[in-house]
């Protein structure tokens, strides 16, 4: 597999506007964010920038939260044709990785030149994966341990006009679900994780990325359609893996394929840095 990072340019709703000191400061439509960051481990170059954000991440005594200035509950930004709904969460998030933005593009044209596509997106969250695909044609399977987050996906596919009949949500286990398809005999023409370290199913299974991760590409293995075109993408975000782990389990269980890993990256605005936000793993029948 070829080592290449992948670098998501700002569009225009978001931009990495600074970075620094463990933070990093960030533009989601028109409002701006300060966050932790462990990456940024070198010092700002705007210092003044951060006390004008809209909203401040802090960690205090162990737990993690919000100070907001003049930001909505909830708010709404686009990437391309799609839109989606950002809300401050209590893990920091927004809902939104920008840093997959390339991962989009690169499904999204590889759902073009499949007929009648069937995609199934694990770990699913709020679901810009899932948009993205069903909206250039896929028939989607979203599948999320988490009650809330498939209402957010849902809302964020209603958003973006992507057709409900294409999108079917399920609330479950992901390597639960995924050794019953393989038992029932599906298959999809591609597939796409980002598993956490660690979680819980939605009958309160234990996820541990070490464990169940190698057992899950398993039954993918299985449930993927080996015909030219066919796509697979396993994600990784904060799971303390370097790129190359995510290639060498790739292709340990998909000994005869060729493709792409390494970092995803967002460069800094006005600036040669760029912060390694996730990793990836990424190959083509």
């Amino acid at each position: 597999m070829k080592n290449i990072n992948l670098i998501a340019e700002p569009f225009k709703d978001y931009e990495l506007i600074d970075s620094g000191a463990n933070n990093k400061l960030e533009r989601y439509g028109k409002y701006t964010v300060s966050r932790p960051e462990t990456q940024a481990i070198w010092n700002p170059l705007h210092s003044g920038k951060w006390g004008k954000a809209d909203a401040t991440f802090r960690w205090a005594d162990g737990k993690g939260g919000w100070s907001r200035n003049s930001i909505p509950a909830d708010w709404k930004i686009s990437w391309q044709d799609n839109y989606f709904s950002l809300r401050l969460t209590s893990f920091k998030h927004t809902g939104i990785f920008p840093e997959q933005a390339p991962n989009w593009e690169w499904s999204a044209n590889l759902v073009d030149k499949i007929k009648n596509p069937q995609v199934l997106n694990l770990f699913g969250y709020t679901g810009a994966a899932t948009v993205v695909a069903a909206k250039h044609g896929a028939q989607v399977t979203h599948v999320d341990a988490s009650k809330q987050s498939n209402e957010w996906a849902k809302e964020n596919a209603r958003l973006s006009g992507a057709d409900s009949k294409n999108i079917r949500y399920i609330l479950d286990d992901a390597l639960r679900f995924s050794e019953r398809e393989v038992r029932r005999g599906v298959k999809y023409d591609g597939i796409i994780l980002d598993p956490p370290a660690f979680g819980r199913g939605a009958k309160g299974e234990v996820w541990r990325i070490e464990e169940d991760l190698p057992r899950l590409l398993v039954a993918l293995k299985k449930l993927l359609n080996l015909k030219q075109g066919s796509f697979f993408l396993l994600n990784g975000y904060a799971a303390g893996y370097s790129p190359l782990s995510l290639a060498q389990l790739v292709q340990d269980v998909f000994p005869n394929v060729d493709g792409e890993y390494g970092e995803l990256r967002i460069p800094e605005s006005g600036s040669k840095r760029f912060i390694a936000e996730g990793i990836y793993a990424r190959f083509i029948i």
